[in-house]
């Protein structure tokens, strides 16, 4: 829940930032040039910051959950054979 109530805080700050820094910009990225506007620049950074640590959070989840899941088999194993 926390989780949640932080990341809806963060939304709102950079929302709110965005929406006061709304200039158009020249964004370059290896060969992509374009103009667009600060607010959907910094809208997307943030939005793609949030997407990439999500999926290490994920990734890292899943990975204790494997290592928990083996370490409780290996344990039952070890029941059975005595």
């Amino acid at each position: 829940m926390i989780t949640i109530v932080l990341l809806l805080a963060i939304v709102a700050l950079v929302t709110i930032f965005s929406v006061q820094n709304a200039s158009p910009v020249a964004v370059s990225f290896l060969f992509w040039r374009f103009d667009a506007s600060l607010a959907i620049v910094i809208f997307l950074s943030v939005l793609s910051g949030i997407l990439i640590a999500g999926v290490f959070s994920f990734s890292g989840k899943l990975r204790h959950s494997v290592k928990k899941q083996k370490k409780s088999g290996k344990e039952e194993d070890h029941g059975i054979k005595n």
